[in-house]
């Protein structure tokens, strides 16, 4: 499952912004690398007032960094759509400028990561993978895409 961590300054954004960012990545997520948006998810942290440096200086600009860590495994022409995709949604949605967002890709072995007690395939066996869940897990991970 591709996860997102979206970090910003405390306060920056309102409940609505991040539903809205974190719907704008699913979406990239998905136009990018053709996996279904139920995978994607997105976590956020509000980094405290006080506690970000750059050079040894306090920062006091708004920022905003998103860190994906996806499977390994897609094209440098997807990897690039997604991060500009992404960026492009924040600065809308945000409005703030492009030189206070940061974003960043780690790819990770499929075979270095487990979910819902099994190891992942490569990106084009999500199905797969899918399918060989217990019923439970299966309903359970298909009914969050069904949330609201």
């Amino acid at each position: 499952m591709p996860t997102y961590v979206v970090n910003a300054m405390q306060n920056l954004l309102t409940p609505g912004e991040k539903k809205q960012i974190a719907q704008e990545i699913t979406r990239a997520h998905s136009s990018a690398t053709g996996a279904h948006g139920l995978f994607a998810q997105v976590i956020f942290n509000e980094i405290p007032l006080g506690s970000h440096f750059m050079g040894g200086v306090l920062i006091e600009t708004k920022q905003v960094y998103v860190h994906g860590h996806i499977r390994a495994g897609r094209t440098e022409a997807q990897k690039k759509l997604l991060l500009d995709d992404v960026i492009e949604a924040v600065i809308k949605i945000t409005g703030l400028e492009r030189r206070c967002l940061w974003a960043y890709i780690s790819e990770l072995a499929p075979s270095n990561m487990v979910e819902y007690g099994r190891v992942l395939p490569r990106p084009s066996s999500g199905s797969q993978w899918l399918e060989a869940l217990s019923q439970g897990d299966r309903e359970y991970m298909l009914s969050l895409g069904n949330a609201q």
